[in-house]
């Protein structure tokens, strides 16, 4: 049993802002900014593969509400919308969740330093592994 499960149980508290048949929001114990909230999924699953379609339509649903929400209750100008599928992308617990993060004009906005390009070509290919069409 996971601490997001603990949390889900009551074992152990937490603020709670939304729950369903499928999830449960609550406020991040060590946010990014104040307002910074999780949504977790009920199904402990590492990554969002591992959820049917039915699982991820009601996470996502969540999201939305629970954003909206946010955008009202905290007039804030945006919100980042993240999911760390996995420990090498940053995954700290091993069950699915989304992070909904309140952003304000001038709140030093995240900066992703590292960006690559693709070579000539190389867009193409990746297209061509990743087409599920």
């Amino acid at each position: 049993m996971d601490v997001f499960d603990k949390i889900i149980s009551g074992e152990i508290p937490s603020y709670r802002i939304y729950e369903d048949e499928y999830c449960v929001s609550f406020l991040d114990i060590a946010p990014i900014r104040k307002g910074h909230a999780l949504v977790v999924s009920k199904k402990c699953v590492p990554t969002i593969d591992r959820l049917d379609e039915k699982e991820i339509a009601g996470l996502f649903a969540a999201v939305r509400k629970v954003d909206a929400k946010m955008r009202d209750a905290l007039k804030c100008d945006a919100i980042n919308i993240m999911v760390n599928d996995g420990p090498a992308a940053g995954q700290e617990v091993g069950h699915v969740h989304v992070h909904l993060i309140p952003r304000f004009k001038g709140d030093g906005a995240f900066d992703i330093a590292v960006k690559e390009k693709y070579a000539e070509g190389e867009a193409v290919r990746f297209c061509e592994t990743l087409n599920l069409l």
